[in-house]
C-alpha cells in the first residue's frame, strides 16, 4: 500500500469517479455516448411511440380529414414530449456527474441525511476528475445540448408553419 496516496473518506458509492463509472455502465445514460445513428434511434422511437398519445389528443381538435396539416403539426409537436423528458433526464444525470467531478470540495453523507460532511479533493484527484470532464463528459453534454437546439428549432418551425396556415 502506498502511504502517500490520499485517503478518501467519501463512501465508495458517493465518490464522483464511481458515480461517473456507474453512469457509463448504465444502459440509459450510456445512450448519450453511442454512435450517432444509435443515439438518434431511441429518440425517433420515443417520438413515434408518443404519437399513440399525441394523435388522439390532436384528432379531437383537428380531424385529419378536415384539417390534415393542423393535425400533423399539433400531433408531432405533442409527440416531442416523451423524447424531450427522456433527454432532460439524460442531461441532468450527466450534468450532475460533471459538477461532482469538477468541484474542489465534495459533499457526502456518512450514514444518512443528518450527518453530511465535505471533503477537499487533493490536487491530483481534482486534476484527474477534470480531465475526465474534459475528455469524456463534454462530448455527451454537447450532443445533448445540440439535440435540444434541434428539437427547439423543429418546434419553432412547426409554430411558424402554423402561423402561416
Amino acid at each position: 500500500m502506498n502511504s502517500s496516496a490520499p485517503v478518501c473518506p467519501v463512501p465508495a458509492e458517493q465518490q464522483p469517479i464511481n458515480e461517473y463509472q456507474e453512469l457509463q455502465e448504465s444502459w440509459f445514460f450510456r445512450w448519450a455516448t453511442l454512435e450517432l445513428n444509435h443515439y438518434l434511434k431511441p429518440i425517433v422511437i420515443l417520438w413515434l411511440l408518443s404519437w399513440v398519445i399525441a394523435a388522439p389528443v390532436a384528432v379531437v381538435s383537428f380531424p385529419p380529414a378536415k384539417y390534415p396539416i393542423q393535425f400533423f403539426l399539433s400531433a408531432s409537436a405533442g409527440a416531442f414530449l416523451l423524447p424531450t423528458l427522456a433527454l432532460i433526464r439524460l442531461y441532468l444525470g450527466w450534468i450532475y456527474v460533471r459538477n461532482r467531478l469538477s468541484q474542489e470540495t465534495i459533499f457526502y453523507e456518512e450514514s444518512g441525511w443528518y450527518d453530511g460532511q465535505c471533503w477537499q479533493k487533493p490536487e491530483e484527484v481534482l486534476q484527474r476528475d477534470r480531465l475526465i470532464v474534459t475528455y469524456q463528459i463534454r462530448a455527451p453534454l454537447r450532443r445533448l445540448q445540440l439535440t435540444f437546439v434541434v428539437i427547439a428549432s423543429l418546434l419553432f418551425a412547426n409554430a411558424l408553419i402554423w402561423i402561416f396556415l
